[in-house]
C-alpha cells in the first residue's frame, strides 16, 4: 500500500470514530471537503477509504440481521436497505 492510502485509511479510521463523539453521521463529508481544497489526490484515496468502510459496516449490518433471523432472534424480514450514494457533492 502506498504512503497516500495508508494515510488516508488512518484519517478515515479516526473520521469515523470521532463521528459519535461529535453526534454527526455526515462529518467524513465535512473533512472531505477540506481535503479537496488542499488535494484532490489525497481526497479521492479518503474518499475511496470512507466508501469502504461505510461498505463493510453495512456488509457486516447485514450478515449479523439474516443470521439473526434465521436463528429466530428476530422476527423481522430481513430487507436490503436502500443504497445510498455518497460520491456526490464533492
Amino acid at each position: 500500500m502506498s504512503v497516500l492510502q495508508d494515510m488516508a485509511d488512518r484519517l478515515a479510521d479516526d473520521v469515523l470514530a470521532a463521528e459519535a463523539e461529535l453526534g454527526d453521521d455526515r462529518f467524513y463529508e465535512k473533512v472531505a471537503q477540506v481535503l479537496m481544497a488542499a488535494s484532490p489526490t489525497f481526497q479521492e484515496a479518503y474518499i475511496t477509504s470512507i466508501r469502504v468502510r461505510l461498505a463493510e459496516r453495512r456488509g457486516r449490518d447485514f450478515l449479523q440481521r439474516a443470521l439473526a433471523a434465521k436463528r429466530g432472534e428476530i422476527v423481522e424480514e430481513v430487507a436490503e436497505e436502500p443504497i445510498e450514494d455518497i460520491s456526490s457533492g464533492y
